[in-house]
């Protein structure tokens, strides 16, 4: 099990990984070995998470999650598997806690009336300047 927060553990059978050839850092390994990995975990398949974070995951994984509700993550910043491993879970479990956090609902407020009164005379004394540099009619 990998724990999320207390009420939130993922199932490791619930996550999928492949190894596949990495961009990255190798030098003449890079063509030979398979160090990145992909990740793969079922956003909507889980039975791991509750509704309102499976919602704000599906949110947050943006262009990573596929059409299927499955969520893609590959690393490939390190030079072997298991380090590339690790950093895909470990940045798995932060999404996944970012989705966890509830976001305050916005409440409206208005302006007060010094500002606005503030905002008028400026608007005013704007004004006033714009009138005075106009070109007066027996001037010119």
């Amino acid at each position: 099990m990998i724990r999320i927060t207390d009420r939130i553990a993922l199932d490791e059978s619930e996550i999928e990984e492949s190894f596949i050839r990495s961009a990255g850092p190798g030098g003449q390994n890079v063509n030979k070995l398979a160090t990145a990995v992909q990740l793969r975990f079922d956003v909507r398949g889980s039975p791991s998470l509750p509704e309102d974070v499976r919602e704000r995951l599906e949110k947050l994984a943006g262009r990573r999650l596929t059409r299927e509700g499955v969520l893609v993550l590959t690393a490939q910043r390190f030079r072997t598997q298991e380090r590339n491993r690790q950093d895909a879970l470990e940045r798995l479990v932060e999404l996944v806690r970012k989705a966890t956090e509830r976001q305050a609902p916005r409440r409206p407020t208005r302006p007060t009336l010094g500002s606005r009164k503030r905002r008028l005379e400026g608007k005013t004394r704007r004004g006033t300047v714009k009138r005075l540099r106009r070109v007066q009619s027996g001037e010119e």
